[in-house]
C-alpha cells in the first residue's frame, strides 16, 4: 500500500485538513508571517530527523543546477502559499479558506495541461469543473 501514489496523496489530504485546523486555533493571539515561521523551523527540524535516521541524505553536490532552481522556485511558491493562507485563516473561517485555497487543484490540471503537456480527458475536466463548482459553493454566501 506506501508504494501507491494514492494512499500518500490521501494521506497528504488528511494532514491538510489537520494543518487547516491547527493553524486556525494557531494564529488566533499571534502575526500570521510569525505563525508561518514557526510552522517553518518545525517542517525543517522534522524534515531534517527523518533524513538523518533513514540515512536519505544526499550531496549536495550530485544535484544538477536545473534540479536546484526548481526547488528554489518551489520553495518560494511554497512560502508564498503558506503566508498568504495563514493570513486568510486569520481573517476568515477554515472551514471556507480550506477549500479555496484547494482551487490549486483546478489550476494545477490548467497549468499541467498548458506548461507540461499533459493530457485530461473530457472525464477529468469535468472532474475540475466540478471542484471548482465546489469551491464557489463553499466559498460564496449565494444560498445564504
Amino acid at each position: 500500500m506506501t508504494a501507491s501514489w494514492q494512499f500518500w496523496a490521501l494521506l497528504s489530504a488528511c494532514f491538510a485538513a489537520l494543518t487547516a485546523i491547527f493553524a486556525k486555533v494557531g494564529v488566533e493571539n499571534v502575526n500570521s508571517d510569525f505563525a508561518t515561521f514557526v510552522r517553518t523551523v518545525v517542517i525543517l527540524a522534522a524534515l531534517g530527523a527523518i533524513l538523518f535516521a533513514t540515512g536519505q541524505w544526499q550531496a549536495p553536490a550530485s544535484v544538477s543546477g536545473r534540479t536546484y532552481l526548481f526547488l528554489v522556485l518551489s520553495g518560494l511558491a511554497t512560502g508564498a502559499s503558506w503566508i498568504c493562507y495563514f493570513r486568510a485563516l486569520k481573517l476568515g473561517d477554515a472551514a471556507r479558506v480550506a477549500p479555496l485555497d484547494k482551487l490549486s487543484v483546478v489550476l494545477v490540471a490548467v497549468f499541467g495541461v498548458a506548461f507540461l503537456g499533459e493530457k485530461l480527458s473530457m472525464a477529468d475536466w469535468l472532474g475540475v469543473l466540478m471542484i471548482a463548482g465546489g469551491v464557489i459553493l463553499l466559498t460564496t454566501r449565494i444560498w445564504s
